[in-house]
């Protein structure tokens, strides 16, 4: 297939992260051109999408491009992302920037210290221009707020961007910054990645540790991780957000160098689950299987035996104990606190209203039984692995929608019982703390995207990496089918 020429489109933001370090680091271009390039991409596209908000002023990004500019020709380098565009998702405090979390409540809040990930992007050389659009406190998987209203899809601004991360989404599929930086709980890395055909990755729990944080051993559904345009790119940036950290003893301590190597490896023999619906327990829009099923073969061509698997587990009573945590952990963090106050809880959506009232109502011994649940599907998950090497399942179990919808009500005319139930199919992956990948698996007759998960053993992230590659390679996905307004055949 012949690729796509993005007409009027700098060199500067069609390169790929890796691309963009080394024409920085070689001095191919200067880090005031790059950031003067990226501003104009996006004060020519994101009013299209709404994807970036509380942008810094051009005046001060440029100061700081130049002082990147310095250091370079004095022989430092602060590290990969040396002179890096980077807009940080709403959800994660940046010091000297507002923060919302998409609330009105902190619609001026702005933090005194970075969250420990920016940190990490900061140290390695990114300069930070803003914020990407999230949904009220991340729930739901549609960004739209009261603060800066919706995002939407890359590839039709009619569309939702998906979420939470669909801001980080949108303005990379758009190509405004060069990779971007996300967070999952309930598939906010892996369903804006499925809507607008790039790549996320929700890495193993304590992979990216999250800090400073008041909950550090019992805050164990979210994570931040990676998103990116091609995988290689993905990785790099997990080797920044990644590593040990004394503040959160549960963080894993491998070297994040390992994710700098290369990511090519023979597949011959590897052994690949496919999950599918749970023998029809979620509904699935029509097309989603089709697409998937025609992604397993793939598979098949890298060398891979494909078989289809299905978990000895009770998958309602993994959704109920899911309802139970996430229940728990809302009412337990800010949302709940805003919640005690009249004034403040009127500003808060009904969703984030219901999973506090819900999570009031719960008993320390529900909580308890929930967790003894979420051990045993692990237990569970450790037991496909026996016979499989990786598991596969759809990304969601719908197209992106009506950016003006806040979340479909029925899937096939089923009626979906909750705001969030239509992304059930993310939660096994949550559940597990198994890292998951979503990769692109192509379009709809309507020019839909979607994408699936890749889901690896505990903590073999690098391995999930590897294939995900293997599969770009042999797919070419996002390189061949950016969003029309960018490209023409």
């Amino acid at each position: 297939m012949k690729k796509p020429v993005m007409v009027g489109v700098s060199e500067i933001v069609q390169a790929s992260a890796i691309e963009l370090a080394h024409g920085i680091q070689s001095r191919h271009w200067s880090c005031r051109e790059v950031m003067q390039a990226f501003l104009l991409h996006i004060d020519e596209f994101n009013p299209k999408v709404n994807a970036i908000v509380s942008r810094v002023e051009p005046e001060l990004l440029l100061a700081q491009a130049d002082e990147r500019d310095v250091q370079l020709s004095n022989g430092q380098c602060l590290g990969w992302m040396h002179g890096f565009p980077q807009a940080v998702k709403d959800l994660t405090p940046t010091a000297g920037i507002v923060t919302t979390f998409g609330s009105p409540a902190f619609a001026d809040f702005v933090p005194l210290q970075d969250a420990l990930v920016v940190q990490r992007m900061r140290s390695s050389g990114a300069i930070i221009i803003g914020k990407t659009n999230t949904p009220e406190f991340g729930l739901g998987s549609q960004t739209y707020n009261k603060v800066f209203g919706a995002t939407a899809n890359a590839y039709d601004a009619s569309l939702t961007a998906g979420g939470s991360s669909g801001g980080a989404a949108s303005a990379l599929a758009l190509r405004m910054l060069p990779v971007a930086d996300g967070s999952d709980m309930m598939g906010s890395l892996r369903n804006p990645a499925a809507f607008n055909n790039v790549f996320g990755l929700r890495p193993s729990i304590g992979r990216v540790p999250s800090a400073p944080a008041t909950d550090v051993f019992t805050n164990q559904l979210g994570t931040a991780g990676p998103m990116a345009r091609t995988v290689s790119d993905m990785a790099m940036l997990l080797s920044v957000q990644a590593g040990f950290d004394e503040d959160v003893p549960v963080s894993i301590q491998q070297d994040p160098a390992v994710f700098t190597a290369s990511l090519h490896r023979d597949f011959k023999g590897v052994r690949v689950g496919w999950l599918g619906d749970f023998d029809g327990h979620l509904e699935m829009a029509p097309g989603i299987m089709a697409l998937c099923e025609d992604a397993l073969e793939v598979f098949t061509g890298l060398g891979c035996v494909v078989d289809n698997v299905s978990p000895a587990f009770s998958m309602s009573g993994l959704w109920d104990a899911w309802l139970v945590l996430r229940h728990w952990q809302v009412a337990a963090g800010p949302v709940g606190t805003l919640y005690q106050t009249e004034k403040e809880r009127r500003t808060l959506k009904p969703e984030a209203v219901w999973e506090v009232e819900q999570g009031l109502r719960l008993t320390a011994m529900e909580v308890q039984k929930a967790m003894a649940t979420r051990s045993a599907w692990y237990h569970a998950v450790r037991e496909l692995f026996r016979s499989c090497d990786y598991l596969l399942l759809p990304s969601a179990q719908v197209f992106a929608f009506d950016v003006h919808t806040h979340w479909p009500a029925s899937i096939n005319h089923k009626p979906m019982d909750t705001y969030h139930r239509w992304m059930e199919v993310v939660v096994p992956g949550t559940m597990s703390g198994c890292p998951v990948a979503s990769v692109p698996v192509g379009f709809n007759a309507n020019g839909q995207a979607m994408g699936m998960q890749i889901i690896g053993r505990a903590q073999a992230d690098l391995a999930v990496l590897q294939i995900a590659f293997a599969y770009e390679q042999a797919t070419g996905w996002v390189g061949k089918h950016p969003p029309s307004a960018l490209s023409r055949s």
